[in-house]
């Protein structure tokens, strides 16, 4: 299991245990936290924040998102399977602990839906409203 994966699972424990310490939280409410703390987490990270932190590649991926960086843009590998996974069982797993409550479920299924309608491969590359548009993509 690559270190990648383990850490997620930690993150998402780690939030777990973070929001279930809050005094006025109840199960319910720290695992919908969790879901939407680490789907905004997921969000941001593979999908808000284009480029590379290093000039090691000589701007090749400037204008990419993690998640179109990863794995050379293929799409189907066992680690984009694995990202794609993690926030269903996560939703799953708040939805059960919150009871099934429509409001609820109607926050935490709209969450997923959102990290998840990003990982499409309709949506490699495509960029809405300008967000996440390069320099060069303005021309």
């Amino acid at each position: 299991m690559p270190s990648s994966w383990t850490t997620n699972i930690v993150v998402i424990i780690a939030l777990r245990l973070v929001f279930g310490t809050v005094p006025w939280t109840t199960p319910e409410l720290s695992w919908t936290l969790t879901n939407l703390s680490y789907c905004l987490f997921q969000y941001i990270m593979f999908h808000g924040i284009i480029g590379t932190p290093f000039e090691v590649n000589q701007g090749a991926y400037d204008n990419l998102t993690l998640w179109e960086q990863m794995d050379n843009g293929e799409q189907y590998t066992p680690t984009k399977k694995f990202l794609t996974v993690v926030p269903i069982i996560v939703f799953l797993i708040s939805t059960h602990y919150s009871n099934y409550d429509v409001a609820t479920f109607i926050i935490n299924f709209t969450a997923v839906l959102i990290v998840l309608i990003a990982k499409l491969p309709a949506f490699h590359r495509v960029r809405f409203f300008g967000i996440n548009m390069g320099q060069n993509e303005f021309n």
